[in-house]
């Protein structure tokens, strides 16, 4: 199976930082590979907040992650700082799918690659519903122009 190669920045539309902790290096030195989908969770969860489309304690509708995939390029370690970078790779009748980048430091590829997936649903009945009009603006300024 041949793999995909690490991306660049330049393949991302939006950025979120994040300090690596002490506790995010496993035994072998490195930060372990479940940690990464809390900067996957994290970089996705912030991008909603900072544009409106979140609201944790009030909104009706949320979205649940339906699927998420990673796959590793380089190693990271504290005390690194982790930029993920994010685009819309699929807006669909009530799910979107986000490409992730996970870049070390200032390096031009990313250490690691990946996807995440929200499906909307109702809080109350944990139903699909169509996809709020406001995090489809929000989408919007995740595509990235090939």
């Amino acid at each position: 199976m041949s793999r995909a190669p690490a991306e660049p920045r330049s393949a991302f539309a939006h950025f979120h930082t994040i300090a690596t902790r002490w506790k995010d290096n496993d035994i072998f030195g490195h930060v372990n590979n479940v940690v990464y989908y809390s900067y996957f969770d994290t970089a996705v969860n912030a991008f909603l907040i900072e544009q409106s489309v979140l609201d944790l304690q009030n909104s009706s509708i949320v979205g649940l992650v339906a699927e998420t995939q990673c796959r590793f390029h380089s190693s990271m370690a504290f005390p690194d700082m982790v930029h993920v970078g994010l685009r819309l790779a699929h807006l669909g009748t009530s799910s979107i799918r986000y490409e992730i980048g996970v870049f070390r430091n200032d390096d031009a590829l990313a250490s690691a690659s990946g996807h995440f997936v929200h499906v909307y649903v109702d809080r109350a009945t944990n139903r699909p519903v169509p996809m709020p009009l406001a995090l489809t603006r929000a989408a919007d300024l995740l595509r990235v122009n090939a």
